[in-house]
């Protein structure tokens, strides 16, 4: 019986079936990379992002710069979060 590509007359034998396992994965790891890298700045970022004016945004701005303490930043969060709510 000769099977996998003559392996009792020096073939490769059992070794042929993983070049297309190794082809399958270098294309599936390049798809991946390219997403992660390159595929991303063209389309921007994924999902909902949020404004750079919403009100959360620069109160996080604010507190992030020093213009606002801790205290101050988690008063007016719970009132942002009562009057528009978290998306998430």
């Amino acid at each position: 019986m000769q099977t996998l590509a003559h392996f009792g007359d020096g073939g490769p034998g059992p070794w042929i079936l993983l070049f297309p396992l190794f082809w399958a994965l270098a294309v599936g790891l390049g798809i991946t990379l390219l997403r992660r890298t390159g595929w991303r700045g063209r389309r921007g970022p994924r999902g909902p992002a949020a404004r750079d004016d919403s009100p959360l945004a620069v109160l996080g701005r604010r507190f992030a710069s020093g213009d606002i303490d801790e205290e101050e930043y988690w008063r007016r969060l719970s009132v942002l979060d009562e009057r528009f709510g978290r998306r998430g």
